[in-house]
Order: structure tokens, then sequence, then C-alpha cells
């Protein structure tokens, strides 16, 4: 096997312990680089390590464009990757601190990186925790990979938001940090609205009523999924409840882990 066959089973893959190695490595690096440009939004940790920051954002700039032009090499059709969704992904969270050369401010589009964090679903294995189940117990234990992915969408979300009103609003009312900004977002997709931090923009305003009509959708969705999961009948299926292995009808015990059907 040559050694581009080999770097495309690693960086590509999760199914060997090189290729998990990676993923994991790389899940850090966006978490610790999206925590970095985060801390760096607040003016007092800005003033005191901002060389150390800048530091911070070069190396990640580098380390992700140095992934991006890996991906693409070893990639059999190279266009295929570029144009796929990750392949843009890849290329918008290595772009952020090239672009801030010429435009000032543009290196807080580094919390795009968080998209990028969705791979770790790659690494974990979800298809074993659906099995149906009408107890509340188990209903909980098979709907928490779903509520799991549902909250990191929310977690991705109120990011979002809260950069994007960071800009919008600027310093002055209240939004004089990207951490600020996103407990408005927080307070406004829960519709809990303390009023403590109220945009000022015509924009601002309409980001507003957008995100609390959101809210309303995103509080019924983690109900609907325990719901759902309580109202499936156990008798429809012959599935074990704790491994997810399918068995004939007529078990009454699971013939992958044992337990009882």
């Amino acid at each position: 096997m040559s050694l581009k066959k080999k770097l495309y089973i690693i960086v590509f893959y999760t199914n060997t312990r090189a290729g998990r190695f990676f993923d994991q490595a790389l899940l850090w690096a966006i978490l610790i680089s999206i925590l970095t440009v985060l801390l760096e939004s607040v003016e007092s940790l800005n003033e005191r390590h901002g060389a150390l920051f800048e530091g911070v954002e070069w190396f990640f700039t580098l380390l992700f464009t140095f992934e991006y032009i890996l991906r693409i090499y070893i990639s059999p059709k190279p266009s295929n990757y570029i144009f796929s969704f990750w392949g843009v992904i890849d290329f918008l969270a290595a772009i952020p601190l090239y672009v801030s050369l010429f435009y000032p401010g543009a290196q807080f589009l580094f919390v795009i990186r968080f998209l990028r964090f969705l791979r770790v679903f790659r690494v974990m294995k979800l298809a074993r925790f659906t099995s149906e189940a009408k107890a509340l117990s188990v209903a909980l234990r098979s709907s928490m990979y779903k509520i799991t992915i549902f909250f990191t969408s929310i977690l991705i979300l109120v990011l979002l938001l809260g950069t994007l009103m960071y800009v919008v609003e600027g310093r002055g009312d209240g939004f004089d940090s990207i951490p600020e900004s996103i407990y408005w977002a927080i307070i406004t997709i829960t519709t809990v609205g303390y009023g403590d931090l109220v945009p000022q923009t015509s924009l601002g305003k309409f980001i507003s009523s957008v995100v609390m009509i959101i809210g309303y959708a995103i509080i019924a969705v983690p109900t609907g999924i325990v719901t759902s999961e309580m109202s499936k009948n156990r008798k429809e299926s012959t599935g074990c409840l704790k491994c997810g292995n399918p068995n004939p009808d007529d078990a009454r015990y699971c013939n992958k882990c044992g337990e009882k059907i």
C-alpha cells in the first residue's frame, strides 16, 4: 500500500487506531482554537495576552491550512472533496486570519470552525443506542445521543448568533465580547429575555425577532424526542435494548450480549 493510500485511510476513516487518534487530535485542536478566539474577544484578556492569542491563532491557521492541503493531495478525486460540505467548511476554517491581514476583525470568523466539531459523530458509534423502549429510563437512554446531537446543534447556533450580534451591534451596547453576545443568544433563544442586553440597531432587532421565533420550536424538540421513544411498543421489535443487535422473532435472549429481550 502506498504512503498516499495509508494517509487517506488515516485522515478520512476512523476504523483504525491511527485514524481515531487523528480525529481526536483534530477535535482538540478545533476546540482549543475556538476557545482562543473567544477569549481574545474579551478586552481585558486581549490587552494582557494579545501577543499570545495572535501566536496561537497563527499556529492553528497554519495547522488547518496544512490539513486542508493534505486532504486535497491524498483524495482520489480532489475536486469531490473541495466542493463537498466538509471541504467547504475546512476551507472556511483556514482563511479568516489570512483575510484579517486585509480586513481587520475577520479573524473572529474562526468560530465557524465549531461546525467541524460535528466530526465527533464519526468516532462515536451511535447506531448501537437507537433501540425502542416504553419505560422512561429506557427512553432516556435510547434518546440520549439524539438529544446530545440536538444540544450540540444548539451550541453551534448560539455560537454563530453570538458572533453575528457582536459584529452587528459592536461594543458599547452591552455586546462587548463574543461570550457576552453568546449569553444574549442563549437567553433569547430560550425565550427567557432578561432584558439586560438589548440590540439597538434595526438589523440587530430583526435578528432578535428571528431568534425568538426559532426558540419556540427548539424548546419542543427534546420533549418530542423522549415522548416518541416512550410511545414505541417494545413488542414491535426484537432488537436488543442494550446493544441494539437484531435477533430472531422467537429469541428470548440477545444472541450477541445475552441481555433478556
